[in-house]
């Protein structure tokens, strides 16, 4: 009797172990990915107006498009990870008057770009220093009026509700505008225009995009004109090819720019504008915060030498500047003082800055712009300029003008701020290889990560320097909230730049 009660009980046991083991397999199991309407089939979106697309690209598949593919309002569009979207034709382009949402992950980005651009990288992601305007991989045979052809880039109507992008590669997006594009009509394009990488117009609208890499854009990678933007963790190389901001945003937009990398832009790497009407809409008008991003080399391909900003914030608009490493672009943090920037609700500080030549150091403070005495920036700024009022706003001294040798006047010496201050990057040559006169190093080619490390050393002097005191502008995107679909925020940090040392930041190699 004893033994048989002992193997029972053994049974019992065994069988509480089976079960536990069976329970523990089961809360291993895979979690369906986000999905929208049915899966589509084929490998081929349609193209046309009254051949409309919705539902879910299925995770590890490849799809082509070779016209404008339409998504109408009310109806969305999925990417599950690990899916690429390849344009056959430099006509390719989405056209969202509803959802688009692409859930790629860190293990299983997306890709949407050419397919020659995705079959022969190589080719097209040139890691010399080559001047972008004839980058083989973005005009096309050399017609810079064509650049970039690849596809014509994701362009949002006034009735799309979300831009949803993760984890996503978009390369060589943009193009020229027709008569007979179909952007022509109900966007921010006239004919001639170029095209915008990303476009977004919807007031009530959510434009969110993180961790995700951008390459070779015709012009800004997001023009906003409208809605709550989330641009976290990105980096963004080789943009425009004489015109072009990466991110632009425009009258009633408001949200964040954080964390993100920019290497090579035309023109800026933020910009927020309060420019244009009134449009009724329920977010606050015009407030970007932007802080702890990373700028190399930005603004040597613009057409207007004063629109070289790393940061930019212009009419009317708004935000807190906080905690950036600045290298090597062709001028400072750039406060519009006509017509006027919001400085009453701005404010910034806690931001290095780097130059490899006299030209650069000269715009630390962009002539004829707005600044305001800190005690935090690197270098400090009270050690190069003599500021009329300490309190107070007001306009720097001097034009930006060339002079004998290709100086900029700007109403300081800069001469001992010339390679000072290097960030310690893990992996980037400071001071820059020798190259032009003008500008010093190869600072205009020198537009691709490439296998260059944008962490700090130990040694950097923005470790440590951060100012955590604000925080996110996190309503209304905060209300979405499906794990899936729901942005990720990072507040600021203790160390400058978009690779803090605590690993928070840009998660990107």
């Amino acid at each position: 009797m004893k033994t048989q009660k002992m193997l029972a009980v053994t049974t019992v046991v065994v069988a509480i172990i089976m079960l536990a083991s069976c329970s523990k397999e089961s809360t291993t199991v895979s979690k369906p990915q986000f999905k929208a309407g049915a899966a589509i089939s084929g490998d081929s979106l349609t193209s046309g107006a009254s051949n409309p697309v919705k539902g879910t690209m299925l995770s590890g598949k490849t799809f082509y498009f070779s016209g404008p593919v339409y998504v109408n309002k009310g109806d969305t569009l999925v990417m599950q990870s690990g899916v690429k979207l390849l344009a056959k034709s430099p006509r390719a382009m989405l056209i969202i008057n509803g959802v688009f949402i692409s859930l790629g992950t860190k293990q299983n980005p997306n890709w949407i770009t050419g397919v020659d651009a995705y079959n022969n990288p190589s080719q097209y992601k040139l890691t010399s220093y080559t001047d972008p305007n004839s980058d083989p991989g973005l005009t096309s045979g050399g017609n810079a009026g064509t650049y970039p052809r690849q596809w014509g880039g994701i362009q949002c109507g006034t009735t799309a509700t979300m831009f949803n992008v993760k984890w996503t590669h978009l390369d060589f997006a943009g193009g020229l505008v027709t008569n007979t594009s179909p952007v022509v009509t109900g966007f921010v394009y006239s004919a001639g225009n170029t095209l915008f990488a990303t476009c977004f117009q919807n007031p009530a609208g959510v434009y969110i995009l993180e961790d995700s890499w951008i390459y070779g854009t015709t012009s800004d990678v997001a023009r906003i004109t409208h809605g709550s933007v989330h641009f976290m963790r990105n980096t963004v190389e080789k943009v425009g090819y004489n015109d072009g901001d990466a991110f632009n945003t425009k009258g009633e937009a408001s949200g964040n720019m954080a964390y993100n990398l920019f290497i090579g832009t035309s023109k800026g790497g933020t910009k927020a504008s309060a420019k244009g009407p009134s449009s009724g809409g329920p977010f606050p008008y015009g407030k970007v915060n932007m802080y702890n991003n990373t700028y190399v080399n930005c603004g040597y391909r613009s057409l207007d030498p004063d629109r070289g900003a790393n940061v930019d914030i212009e009419q009317g608009a708004s935000g807190y500047v906080y905690n950036n490493i600045i290298v090597n672009c062709r001028t400072g943090i750039r406060f519009v003082e006509s017509p006027v920037a919001d400085t009453v609700n701005s404010a910034y500080g806690n931001n290095l800055y780097y130059a490899d030549s006299l030209n650069i150091a000269g715009q630390f403070m962009p002539s004829s712009h707005l600044g305001k005495y800190n005690t935090t920036d690197i270098p400090l700024p009270s050690s190069y300029y003599t500021f009329p009022n300490q309190k107070y706003w007001f306009v720097v001294k001097g034009t930006p003008q060339a002079v004998a040798g290709g100086t900029w006047t700007n109403g300081y010496d800069a001469t001992s701020l010339v390679r000072k201050n290097s960030p310690v990057f893990v992996n980037y040559p400071l001071p820059a290889p020798v190259g032009t006169a003008t500008y010093g190093p190869h600072l205009g080619s020198m537009t691709w990560q490439g296998n260059s490390d944008f962490h700090l050393q130990s040694s950097s002097p923005a470790i440590g320097k951060g100012y955590t005191s604000f925080s996110a502008v996190v309503t209304p995107i905060s209300s979405i909230t499906n794990p899936d679909l729901a942005a990720t925020f990072t507040s600021p940090n203790i160390d400058l730049g978009a690779f803090p040392t605590d690993g928070t930041g840009n998660q990107h190699n």
